[in-house]
């Protein structure tokens, strides 16, 4: 049985007092972690795999954390399997200048009255406007479901093939095969977040919290299907018809979605422009800006977010 001291902690005696002191592994220590770690047994292996497999033939030469420490220090961490490291590279940079060019769609769920079960919405976003331009609710959260509902929001708005790009998350609806079907079919482009990364889809995210956190949201859950999407249709309503939202300007989603929130901003600047020339003393500084704002990013790239995260107004 061969054991040799681990690069943890050594103890030594000094004048019968125990103390401790820094691990020194010698040249031939490291060597012989080298060696095994990149033989052709061991070398396709991480050291979560390597340093049991000694242990079994009656072997200890370190732990999985000496291991990663000569590795690293040789310049060898890496993935050592044959399959190809997971690499998972935020999605491509996306700008929406109207209307009908980018959405972006999820699925929450909206509880019931029977414990563990859900109805599920779908919910399809205009990333320019903000507008909910399709949405249902459903027993279940099937692929077959979404791809109706995609094909309602295209009829709809009179979508031609390769006028949007759909973003979402990478749910199995999302990547379903009839999703993709209809997708291919209708001409609209995919876009992905990657996996466990809910920033990469923040709009929708955004709205359901809108949703979840207005003051009509249910406080008991929902007691049946009917119940659930007449509640769905009426925030909608109010969301898209009544709603000002910050990320716009503080028009209504239906108002930026028609193109007159144009007028809307131009008559506030008067409006604005008008006060200030009565009353000047009331203003230190400019007036509030209420540019119309032309260009919407999703997860934009470094030189657009660090310019203006999101957003972009013109002149």
């Amino acid at each position: 049985f061969f054991f040799q001291a681990e690069d943890g902690i050594r103890d030594k005696l000094v004048t019968g007092v125990q103390t401790c002191a820094l691990p020194i592994l010698t040249q031939l220590e490291r060597e012989r972690i080298l060696k095994i770690a990149n033989s052709a047994e061991f070398g396709h292996q991480s050291p979560c795999q390597i340093v049991p497999r000694l242990a079994d033939r009656g072997m200890y030469i370190g732990s999985e954390s000496t291991f990663y420490r000569v590795l690293r220090t040789a310049g060898q961490i890496k993935h050592r399997a044959r399959s190809n490291a997971p690499a998972w590279k935020k999605p491509e940079p996306l700008r929406a200048t109207a209307p009908n060019r980018l959405y972006s769609w999820d699925i929450t769920y909206l509880p019931t009255t029977v414990k563990g079960r859900h109805y599920y919405l779908y919910l399809f976003l205009d990333i320019f406007s903000r507008k909910v331009v399709g949405w249902a609710v459903y027993e279940n959260e099937l692929s077959d479901l979404a791809a109706d509902v995609l094909r309602d929001v295209c009829a709809r708005e009179k979508i031609q093939p390769g006028q949007v790009v759909l973003h979402s998350d990478n749910g199995n609806p999302m990547k379903g095969a009839s999703m993709l079907a209809m997708m291919q079919e209708l001409g609209v482009a995919r876009s992905l977040s990657r996996p466990a990364v809910s920033n990469d889809n923040a709009y929708s995210e955004s709205q359901f919290r809108t949703l979840k956190c207005h003051p009509t949201y249910p406080q008991a859950p929902f007691a049946s299907l009917t119940q659930a999407r007449a509640w769905v249709a009426q925030f909608v309503s109010w969301y898209n018809d009544e709603h000002r939202h910050s990320g716009i300007g503080f028009v209504t989603p239906s108002q930026r979605h028609a193109g007159i929130d144009i007028d809307i901003l131009e008559h506030r600047k008067q409006v604005y422009a008008q006060a200030r020339l009565r009353n000047p003393n009331r203003w230190s500084t400019a007036t509030r800006d209420w540019t119309r704002i032309n260009v919407v990013h999703l997860n934009p790239a470094k030189s657009d977010a660090a310019a203006r995260p999101q957003i972009q107004r013109s002149a």
